[in-house]
């Protein structure tokens, strides 16, 4: 059974990985999936408002769902572990990725 992941495990293999693999601060590309609902896409761009964050959003070729990709600079693991939280916990149904 693999963790899921929004675990805590998950998050501290993460932390790990990101800082055995970047200097930090560093450049993070965040992607995410949501339901192709205009709100859920502009919630998660609003969580990366004022950061410097370089947008991209895909939509699904059915367009049933939107692929949102962020580039932004963070300042360590757990900045960016933050942010995957906050999205999960304010964008009901989004992947991350």
């Amino acid at each position: 059974m693999s963790t899921p992941p929004n675990s805590e495990e998950f998050y501290e293999k993460l932390k790990i990985q990101l800082y055995d693999t970047s200097q930090w601060p560093s450049e993070y590309l965040y992607k995410f999936i949501v339901k192709s609902d205009n709100e859920k896409i502009a919630l998660v761009e609003a969580l990366f408002n004022n950061i410097g964050a370089v947008i991209h959003t895909t939509e699904s070729k059915n367009g049933k769902y939107t692929s949102i990709s962020i580039n932004v600079l963070m300042r360590n693991p757990d900045a960016v572990i933050g942010k995957y939280k906050e999205v999960a916990e304010k964008v009901e149904g989004v992947i991350s990725l």
